[in-house]
């Protein structure tokens, strides 16, 4: 599976932007049912971290605690895209954004197998 994740960009405080994550592979279909779809992303100096998920048994989202109420992840089934919408961006969200797939759940980022190149998020006041 590749990934290829876009949408970044710069936003003011309190502003909002779509990321995107393509997917695409070997075979034609479907590419994403039975994975977990996740963000992540990762400030200067700092740890990898989740910003949430969707669930590859239940298609259920799930989000960090910092996002929630203001992200929504979610997927387009027929052209294999994920969508991380980000609502009222905070200074704190600045980051670079990388989609991710696994064959397993949760929020530790060594888990999943794929990676797209990651979008820069740049948040000012």
């Amino acid at each position: 599976v590749q990934l290829q994740a876009f949408g970044g960009g710069s936003v003011q405080t309190g502003g909002s932007l779509r990321l995107s994550c393509a997917a695409s592979g070997r075979t034609s279909g479907d590419i994403l049912t039975g994975y977990t779809l996740a963000w992540f992303r990762q400030a200067p100096g700092k740890e990898r971290e989740f910003v949430a998920g969707l669930s590859r048994t239940t298609s259920s989202p799930y989000y960090a605690d910092s996002v929630k109420g203001r992200f929504t992840v979610s997927r387009h089934v027929p052209e294999n895209v994920m969508y991380l919408q980000m609502n009222r961006l905070k200074l704190e969200d600045k980051a670079k954004d990388y989609c991710a797939v696994g064959a397993k759940g949760g929020i530790t980022y060594p888990i999943y197998d794929y990676w797209g190149q990651g979008t820069l998020v740049t948040v000012s006041s």
